[in-house]
Parts: C-alpha cells; structure tokens; sequence
C-alpha cells in the first residue's frame, strides 16, 4: 500500500452545522494524493451523515466516545499513513481548492520536516472576517513560539514521523505544547514557510471559548521552555501595551466626542 502525501485529519462532535463547508473543501481539491480521516465523538446530531452524503473520500471513520479533542487527534495520528499530518477540524476548510496542489510541489521540491503558512479567520456561514492578528514569520523557529501562538494549529503541517502525541495533561493548549515540542526536540527541524494562505479558520472554536484557561496553559509552557523570569518579563509587557492602548482608545474616543 503506498503512503499518501498527506494525512488530513478531522475531528468533530455534534458538527452538524458546520462539518458540511469542511468536507466540501476536502472534496474540491485539485490534488488527490491524500487520506482523509475522520474522528468523530460519538455525533448524534447527523453530523456523520452529512459526510457520508456530501461525496468525500474518506478513507477511515472513526465515531467513538472521547476524552477531548486532544485526545482525538492523538487517536488520528495514531492511524494516520501519509507524510504530513494536516489538522483540519470541523468548521475549518482550505483556503482553495488549489492548497494541496501548491504546498505538494513546494513540499517535493524542498522536502521540510514542517510546511507553514496565513490563515484567514471566517464564521459560521464560512464568510472571511480578517486575516489571523499574527502572521506566519519569514522563518520559524522555537524561538518564535515564545510570543504565543505564531502560527495556526491548522496552518502548522508536520511531517508525520516527527509528530509526538498530544499532551492530554492540557485541555485547551496542548496545540501550542506540541508545536513548541516538535520545533525544540525534533532533530534540526526544517520549515518552509509557504507563502500562501493555507487554511480559512473557524472563529470562536474550543480555545477562544476558553480563553482564560488557554492563557494560563500556555503560560506554563513558555515558563517550561523560555523559563520563567523570560517569560514573566515578557508578560509584563503585554500587559502594559494593552494598558497603554486601552489608554490611547479611551483618549481618542474622548477627543472624538469633543
């Protein structure tokens, strides 16, 4: 059996209302070097029947009970055959149906260990919003990770061998300790910055919902891996440029109102 280019993974739960815009997107690229896989918790609001009628190609459904999303994506890679591991979740789409083909001849032609790129922020109907407050740098690094989530979840592709599980000790941030993880201890990772906008981003998902939590979770994982009078420092800083914009907006408005 030969081993597909990409491993597009799917995790959802009672997604009905938005599962149909991510395996349409699925279904419309142009390259077919890929295997789709779906990772359900056990739907039972017709969610996997909108798959199975929507005409993609899946070549492995799992609908099963489980411990979270994290733990769900630990069971895609766990059965996943291609290259590279592509996070797709439920609501999230590519960004067109060109996206496999592009990141293939860029992948072929540089072999990386990590493709990376934009993503574009939409809602429920699918419609853009903007383009995601941090941009993709020119080149990534564990260090880039050090100012927060530098690159989307979705828009991170890594190649499979490289790929640790999910660290289930998290609940909302276990994304951002796996991608710090696979760019600190893979061995000399390489990355390729696409270019492109790889992936559309489905607004207020499980992470902004708890925002706080996910805040105090990757706090712990920069004081882990930046240490913590770094990172403390760094925080410090934030909080004081939100201080000072907030300042500046309220000054404005008041201006404005004279």
């Amino acid at each position: 059996m030969e081993t597909p280019l990409f491993s597009i993974i799917t995790v959802c739960f009672n997604a009905a209302g938005c599962i149909g815009r991510t395996v349409k997107s699925v279904r419309e690229q142009l390259f077919a070097d890929y295997e789709y896989i779906i990772i359900d918790g056990a739907s039972s609001d017709g969610t996997l029947e909108i798959v199975k009628n929507s005409g993609v190609r899946c070549d492995r459904v799992v609908s099963e009970p489980d411990s979270g999303i994290y733990d769900a994506m630990n069971k895609g890679i766990g059965i996943a055959r291609g290259e590279y591991l592509i996070f797709l979740n439920a609501g999230d789409s590519f960004f067109a149906d060109d996206t496999l083909l592009k990141a293939a001849g860029m992948i072929k032609a540089g072999a990386p260990d990590i493709l990376y790129g934009d993503t574009a922020i939409t809602d429920l109907n699918g419609d853009f919003i903007a383009m995601r407050r941090l941009r993709p740098p020119k080149e990534l690094r564990f260090d880039s990770f050090r100012m927060g989530m530098t690159v989307c979840h979705q828009a991170f592709w890594v190649r499979r061998k490289i790929a640790p599980p999910y660290d289930l000790a998290f609940k909302y941030s276990a994304d951002y300790d796996w991608c710090v993880r696979i760019l600190k201890r893979s061995p000399r990772p390489v990355c390729m910055n696409s270019g492109m906008t790889l992936v559309n981003y489905l607004s207020g998902g499980t992470t902004e919902k708890n925002h706080r939590a996910s805040l105090r979770e990757r706090y712990a994982v920069m004081c882990r891996e930046y240490g913590k009078a770094s990172t403390m420092m760094l925080h410090l800083w934030f909080a004081a440029r939100t201080a000072f914009s907030k300042t500046a907006a309220l000054l404005h408005g008041r201006k404005a109102a004279v």
